[in-house]
């Protein structure tokens, strides 16, 4: 019988490992996605068309690049905010941010400390196994999930149950940008509305 093997590292997988495992560890489902990235940007169209851009610094501090040098971005002043290219071309700070603006029904959950190890934490899992096919990234810790899609709420909301912590926002919040895909995360989003009213 042909053995099965990690498709990033090439060591046979053993009977630990689910049939229809691909990876052998969690660290290397990270990094062959992290590869599959940088081959395509994952981003989808609904959110690099819109001029909601930023870059940010290591410890998530919002960085506006318009103008001559990078200077501290609001979450809710526009005039702050780039479009995708220039922010992707700018080598400004640590990473990418996307601004919620309220406008536009996008909104992100964010699980944090949702993934050990590159493995979902039961909490965790039980919503992503909920979610329609949207756009799913890791977090700058390599230990959250951004949840993209459509929505609308009141106002931004906290969850705390249990172990899980749970943010949700629409506006007047700027959100990390990592490009790292979670599992098999599809560039498109998706109507959210039922996974935050269960959630809420």
């Amino acid at each position: 019988m042909k053995t099965k093997r990690c498709e990033q590292c090439r060591e046979p997988l053993g009977a630990r490992h689910a049939h229809n495992a691909r990876f052998c560890s969690g660290r290397c489902r990270m990094a062959a996605h992290r590869a599959s990235r940088k081959r395509a940007d994952p981003l989808p169209d609904a959110m690099t068309r819109r001029r909601q851009w930023v870059r940010r610094t290591e410890r998530k501090v919002p960085l506006s690049v318009v103008g001559n040098r990078p200077c501290p971005a609001s979450s809710t002043d526009p005039d702050t905010w780039s479009t995708y290219s220039t922010v992707s071309r700018s080598s400004a700070g640590a990473g990418l941010g996307f601004v919620l603006s309220g406008m536009d029904r996008l909104v992100c959950i964010d699980l944090d400390h949702a993934l050990v190890d590159g493995e979902l934490r039961p909490w965790a899992r039980r919503i992503v196994e909920g979610l329609p096919e949207t756009y799913i990234e890791v977090s700058p810790s390599g230990t959250g999930l951004h949840i993209w899609g459509f929505g609308a709420l009141e106002r931004g909301r906290r969850i705390r149950r249990g172990d899980s912590s749970i943010e949700i926002y629409d506006r007047g919040r700027y959100i990390t940008v990592t490009r790292h895909p979670f599992e098999n995360a599809p560039s498109r989003l998706a109507d959210l509305s039922r996974v935050i009213a269960d959630l809420l």
